[in-house]
């Protein structure tokens, strides 16, 4: 199987605090892009060191995808009784495009039984946007960062 494979074969399983160095890695590429869009590298996915990303894990929640043993993909959130809020989802580059994302989302939302599931991008981050709107997500709040863009909240029913 190549990377090109426009479906590889995705294993999800929970994260550990031993994958903590792997997840960093993919989260620092991933969102190196993001900083790019947004002109500023001063954001949490890359400045969190390794030993929070391992305090992280030990107490969150966390899904990782891989093909071939290799982790893809990584997915974190927290579960309240009313809300899955999701927190990061980091694809490696070369494999973004591929259904990883929505994958990751779709067996975090599974897992959860809270009725609604929330999480937010960047309004430049239009990939993300598409991603989120066609998994079903709807905008609920835009709050502005100051600088001409804003937070995007979006929000899917998980009840039914």
């Amino acid at each position: 199987m190549t990377s090109h494979d426009p479906h590889p074969e995705i294993a999800i399983a929970p994260l550990t605090e031993a994958d903590a160095g792997e997840v960093l890695t993919i989260q620092r590429a991933a969102f190196v892009s993001e900083a790019q869009i947004y002109g500023s590298a001063d954001m949490p996915p890359l400045t969190q060191t390794l030993e929070e990303m391992r305090a992280e894990l030990r107490m969150g929640t966390g899904l990782g995808a891989r093909v071939d043993g290799r982790l893809v993909g990584a997915i974190r959130f927290r579960e309240t009784e009313d809300l899955l809020l999701i927190g990061r989802i980091a694809i490696a580059p070369d494999m973004q495009g591929s259904g990883i994302g929505r994958a990751l989302l779709q067996a975090a939302e599974q897992s959860s039984s809270a009725p609604v599931s929330e999480l937010f991008t960047g309004s430049l981050s239009e990939a993300n946007l598409r991603l989120y709107e066609s998994c079903g997500y709807e905008v609920s709040e835009r709050v502005p960062d100051g600088d001409g863009t804003e937070q995007v909240f979006l929000r899917k029913s998980l009840a039914g």
